[in-house]
Formats: structure tokens, C-alpha cells, sequence
């Protein structure tokens, strides 16, 4: 597995940048520990000093993440039956499938938009719509949504991180991280004090109650 943060600086001047971008943002859509958002951070600090495109860097990492996404839900829409299986009635991994797919029915372009900023939590909304058969028309238009303003949240959050500092590159980068991470933690929050609300949720799945 390439050093994707090395990659990225060592490409930050080359049109070869974008098709990291895409390259990272659809790995990270279904696999764990592909660092996608400091990447897209780096190369939105870049883009404060005209290194690179903004706008492009937005779209390379919206499309990127996109196709990502169709990946776990393909699977589970192949391997549904499976995975029903091994779920028996009456347990608790059970219980928490049957609770997403009813969240999914009742308010899918909610879970599929807010968990796609909550790292473990677009893997299992993904792969849950695929297992549940969620509509595919529907899913590529709220995955639509999430990718692209997940992408420019990423890609912005570094550009001001530059424009504000950008005679310190280091610390426009961190600044960037800081302001993404604090949007996950505000989510994390959000979710955790609504399972304290509502005990009967299941533990371990991402809460999907738009808000009031």
C-alpha cells in the first residue's frame, strides 16, 4: 500500500494529483484506515496558493468517493441472502440490521448524506442499503449529495487552513484537520446524545433522526 500522504505532497504540482484524489476517496469509501481526509486536506491547503485547483480537486474527490460508494453496496445486494443468514432472528446483530433497514425506508437520504462524514458509519449505510435492496435510483442521488458536499467541506476546510496561513504550510494543514475533525466530533456528539435519549436503540449503528 503506497504512502498516500507522501504521494500526494510529491504530486502536489502535477495533473497526476487528481487521479490520487480519486484513487483515495474510492478506497476509503469501503476500506478502513485510507487516510482519504488528510490527503484531500494537503491538496486543498495547495490550492490557496494555486499549487492546485480547487474546483477540481473538489470534483476529482467527489467522483472518487462516489464510485466508492457503489462498491459495498454492489456486495451487499450480491451477498444479501448470505448475510441474512448469519443473522438469526432474536440476536442482537439482527436486531440492529432490522433497526437500519427500517431507518433507511423512513429516512434513507438522511442516513446516507450524515454518515457519509462519520468514517465507520458510511461503510455500514452503504453496505446495509445494498444488503436491504434500498432503491438504486435513490441511492445514487443521495450518495450523490453526500459525496459531493463531504468532498467540498474536505477540500475547503484545507483551503482556508492556506489562505489564512499561508506562510506556514504545516500549520494550515493542521488547521485543516482540526476543522474536520471537529465536524465529526459535532456528529459523533449529536449521535451519542441521542442513544442516551433513546435507550432501545441498538448500540453500534449510526442514529438517523433528522433533525427537529
Amino acid at each position: 500500500m503506497p504512502d498516500w500522504i507522501d504521494l500526494t505532497e510529491s504530486l502536489i504540482a502535477s495533473p497526476a494529483l487528481y487521479a490520487v484524489l480519486i484513487a483515495v476517496s474510492l478506497l476509503d469509501s469501503f476500506l478502513p484506515l485510507i487516510p482519504s481526509e488528510p490527503v484531500v486536506i494537503i491538496a486543498g491547503v495547495a490550492g490557496a496558493t494555486g499549487q492546485t485547483n480547487i474546483m477540481l480537486v473538489i470534483v476529482a474527490t467527489t467522483v472518487g468517493a462516489f464510485l466508492g460508494d457503489l462498491v459495498p453496496y454492489s456486495i451487499g445486494r450480491l451477498m444479501g441472502k448470505r448475510v441474512l443468514k448469519r443473522l438469526p432472528v432474536g440476536t442482537k446483530r439482527r436486531k440492529a440490521y432490522d433497526w437500519f433497514e427500517r431507518e433507511l425506508e423512513a429516512r434513507g437520504g438522511f442516513v446516507l448524506v450524515s454518515t457519509r462524514f462519520i468514517p465507520v458509519g458510511r461503510y455500514l449505510a452503504t453496505g446495509t442499503a445494498g444488503v436491504v435492496r434500498y432503491p438504486l435510483r435513490r441511492f445514487i442521488m443521495y450518495v450523490a449529495i453526500s459525496t459531493s458536499t463531504w468532498s467540498a467541506y474536505t477540500a475547503l476546510s484545507g483551503y482556508l487552513g492556506g489562505v489564512f496561513f499561508q506562510e506556514n504550510t504545516l500549520l494550515a494543514i493542521g488547521v485543516g484537520v482540526g476543522l474536520a475533525f471537529a465536524v465529526t466530533g459535532v456528529v459523533e456528539f449529536a449521535r451519542y446524545v441521542r442513544r442516551r435519549r433513546n435507550p432501545a436503540e441498538p448500540e453500534g449503528v449510526v442514529t438517523a433522526q433528522p433533525p427537529s
